[in-house]
């Protein structure tokens, strides 16, 4: 018996189970699409309804909240880039203090700048 179960156990394949909310991301990344099948699209994006009239419909609060969600993350970005730029200022302007302090340095005199005579 404990070697049907040992032949049993090698001969199973194991099957992985992920959760159910990533069914799919894979799929959808490879094609271009969001992770998330309620990341961007028509249905989710656009309103259900409109007025006859033509007047749009309110927002809905999913939509709501992700428009607040990309407006954090398009500030962030702008934040992050300008204190990138800020921080690549500050580096060139060291490097070209830098630069002046070599140029601008005392040199030695005297003996140190005289070479020594060549052997004969």
């Amino acid at each position: 018996m404990a070697a049907l179960g040992s032949l049993l156990s090698t001969g199973v394949r194991r099957l992985h189970c992920s959760v159910a909310v990533r069914a799919g991301s894979q799929w959808r990344l490879q094609r271009g699409l969001a992770a998330s099948s309620s990341g961007y699209r028509p249905l989710t994006e656009l309103p259900d309804w409109s007025h006859k009239d033509g007047r749009p419909a309110p927002p809905m609060k999913g939509q709501l909240r992700r428009t607040a969600q990309r407006e954090k993350f398009a500030r962030r970005v702008v934040l992050l880039s300008q204190e990138m730029d800020a921080g690549l200022q500050a580096w060139q302007l060291k490097q070209q203090e830098e630069e002046r302090k070599q140029k601008n340095a005392l040199k030695p005199i005297g003996t140190a700048l005289q070479s020594p005579l060549p052997s004969q």
